[in-house]
């Protein structure tokens, strides 16, 4: 799947979105050299052309948050197989999480995942350094040598940077240097045995459940620390109705909190456990249908300024083990376009702006090169067809683990080519070497 390069390529006739520039309409892209040459009508032919007639071409999609498994779960996931799942997905640009073995706490784990991503050549791997050592929410990390190792964020996701001392010290210490702090917003104490959300159907199935107040009150009280130390503050995978609303609330009051939705929570409830479905078991919960109607109002009005996955892959002996005992987590790299597409079909945005929440916002707020068409830009494109329909069959996916709620469901939307750098790293229906 690596592709090769081509001096020269043309993308033409296309439906060309680039939110960050302002762009939507049908023109041709000219790619030289690997990167981003010129877009415009008519343009003179080239040696290769993709004829993009009646598909969206944009930039290459960034997924903020990834879990790649690499090091130490490699049966799970790696980054070479997470970086073919992620240009299946138009993804070209990921953050992986730092809850790998060992912790993406020290610098020398932070440059390893930089050169092994580098070295396949499909993604651009950006880590995500760990706030506490070994993620135990204790002792902070030195954030500024992981910052200048390549850490792009920081975060102890898997897990909450649970106790509020250390968590204001993290904020103040990002806030010197304008660093992002991303929260797995749970109180441990309010969901501690919990597997799914906490209401009828925890009870019809007999299982402990996490109550959406876990996510509600340590998202208040880190909005309170964010205010006192004036620093960046980023909710993780929001996916209840009060969370939306303390982010919305803190937005208007000026303070630097952003957050992100997984499509899961926009698009599924905890319905989805009927029958002890343990694909359809992540942290934070599916939630009820308030709470998923919650999330689709704050990624309408802006208070979610990104869509991530939380790509989280298990093997399939952690999942087919009992609910109560299943491994949290889905994959997501090859399903978020599809299914974040709804939101356009429904009405809930228009296409720049759905784009824009997995191109320029997450560039934006990581502060990344990419995401972009802009002239002298990496050409990093997804091409796409947004009225393709196909049925998802999980043995096709490219991610090493299977563990999905979408499983033989009808999705609409399929990428139809994936480009790195002016190369061709995907193309639909063909498994590149």
């Amino acid at each position: 799947m690596k592709g090769k390069m081509v001096n020269e390529l043309l993308i033409r006739g296309g439906r060309v979105i680039d939110p960050a520039n302002g762009i939507d309409e049908i023109a041709d892209v000219l790619i030289q050299n690997g990167k981003i040459a010129a877009i415009g009508k008519k343009t003179a032919a080239a040696k290769k052309e993709i004829d993009a007639s009646g598909l969206i071409v944009c930039p290459g999609l960034i997924d903020m948050h990834v879990h790649l498994r690499e090091p130490g779960q490699e049966w799970k996931e790696d980054i070479e197989s997470g970086s073919r799942a992620a240009v299946a997905g138009g993804v070209t640009s990921m953050c992986c999480m730092p809850n790998t073995t060992p912790r993406l706490d020290h610098a020398g784990v932070i440059r390893q995942i930089i050169e092994r991503a580098n070295q396949i050549g499909l993604c651009n791997v950006y880590p995500v350094g760990a706030v506490t050592k070994n993620l135990d929410g204790k002792e902070l990390t030195e954030m500024r040598e992981l910052a200048r190792a390549g850490a792009v964020a920081f975060s102890d996701d898997g897990m909450p940077v649970w106790h509020g001392g250390v968590m204001r010290k993290a904020l103040e210490y990002a806030s010197s240097f304008d660093f992002l702090v991303i929260q797995h917003a749970e109180d441990l104490q309010l969901t501690e045995g919990g597997c799914i959300n906490e209401g009828k159907i925890s009870t019809q199935l007999g299982v402990e459940g996490m109550p959406a107040e876990g996510e509600d009150d340590m998202i208040v009280r880190d909005i309170m620390l964010a205010k006192l130390a004036d620093a960046r503050y980023h909710v993780a995978h929001i996916s209840c109705q009060g969370a939306v609303e303390f982010v919305r609330q803190a937005k208007a009051d000026g303070l630097k909190v952003t957050s992100e939705a997984a499509p899961h929570h926009f698009a599924l409830t905890e319905e989805e456990v009927l029958g002890f479905n343990a694909d359809a078991k992540m942290s934070p919960p599916l939630r009820c249908e308030q709470d998923r109607l919650a999330v689709i109002e704050g990624l309408r009005d802006g208070t979610i300024e990104v869509i991530a996955t939380d790509h989280a892959p298990h093997h399939e002996d952690d999942k087919r083990c009992g609910l109560s005992c299943a491994a949290f987590g889905i994959v997501g790299l090859e399903t978020m376009l599809p299914v974040s597409l709804a939101l356009v079909r429904d009405g809930v945005l228009e296409m720049p702006d759905l784009l824009a929440k997995m191109t320029s916002n997450p560039a934006k707020l990581l502060n990344l090169d990419a995401g972009t068409l802009s002239t002298g830009a990496a050409a990093d494109i997804c091409i796409f067809n947004p009225d393709a329909t196909w049925t998802l069959d999980r043995d096709a996916l490219f991610s090493k683990s299977k563990n999905t709620p979408w499983h033989g469901k009808e999705m609409t939307g399929q990428v139809m080519h994936t480009l790195k750098s002016g190369r061709i790293v995907y193309t639909q229906g063909q498994r590149h070497g």
